[in-house]
């Protein structure tokens, strides 16, 4: 399986990746969990403690690794650089691991200075291709509300776009205006995970709201959820409760996958 994770900020996506990739490790998958959000903060949402994941380098920060791949200094102006560097190697030496989950990073390209035709985005463009492309791993995507690190020659290998939403317009805006541009970039298949729900009236709400959604299940809001948050602690170890949603919500969509809706 390879499933993007989205929606507005705040809402609970990095939540919701945390816990579908620990979930899947524990069921012996192999899982790479792809933190492709600007404001990443997976490592600590997977258990991996504040200290270490401070160390852990995003991808676009790697200038000699850039340099080395591409033929050109990161933020360069360089007229000429590979467009298709060498990436296979990289997410197995450069992922942190925790609890049977690899980690990779991949941070953004800095505005201003690169902008999008430049080896650092070259290098990202390549690697999720890489990511989508591979057989062997169950591949989670933590990803912001653009969903700018997918691109028409990627995109199609996604098995699915699940858009978390909460009891509130925005976010359900904000869902419509994701899926428009997935059906853009031909990702066939997007379902919504209700989040933060405390009550019937908020799951109606959302249900209501998404008609044109194939809603997968409900993270109701846990205040143990919350704990694990400003301790920096892993969620799937933080509730019982929130694990056995998910795993509804898990079988619900393989279950989809395999009747193709």
């Amino acid at each position: 399986m390879k499933l993007a994770i989205t929606g507005k900020g705040g809402v609970g996506k990095t939540t919701l990746s945390s816990l579908l990739a620990r979930f899947y490790a524990s069921e012996g998958y192999a899982v790479l969990a792809v933190d492709a959000n600007p404001d990443a903060n997976l490592a600590t949402a997977l258990g991996i403690p504040a200290e270490e994941a401070k160390k852990i380098v995003p991808i676009a920060e790697m200038e000699d690794l850039i340099e080395e791949r591409t033929g050109a200094k990161p933020g360069s102006s360089a007229p000429f650089f590979k467009l298709n560097p060498k990436v296979d190697d990289i997410p197995d030496r450069f992922s942190a691991r925790i609890d049977g989950v690899r980690l990779l990073v991949m941070g953004t390209v800095k505005k201003g200075g690169g902008g999008c035709l430049c080896p650092e985005g070259a290098l990202l463009r390549s690697l999720m291709t890489h990511l989508l492309f591979r057989a062997t791993d169950v591949v989670i995507l933590d990803m912001d509300a653009g969903v700018e690190h997918l691109g028409r020659g990627t995109a199609q290998f996604v098995d699915a776009l699940i858009i978390v939403v909460e009891p509130g317009k925005r976010s359900i805006q904000t869902a419509e205006s994701i899926r428009t541009l997935a059906q853009d970039l031909g990702i066939p298949k997007c379902y919504v995970v209700g989040s933060k729900t405390k009550s019937d009236a908020d799951r109606k709400f959302i249900v209501d709201s998404t008609p044109q959604f194939e809603l997968l299940g409900f993270i109701n809001y846990s205040p143990k959820i919350a704990e694990a948050d400003v301790k920096g602690a892993s969620v799937f170890d933080a509730d019982p409760a929130v694990v056995a949603e998910v795993k509804k919500i898990r079988d619900k969509l393989e279950t989809l996958h395999k009747e193709g809706v």
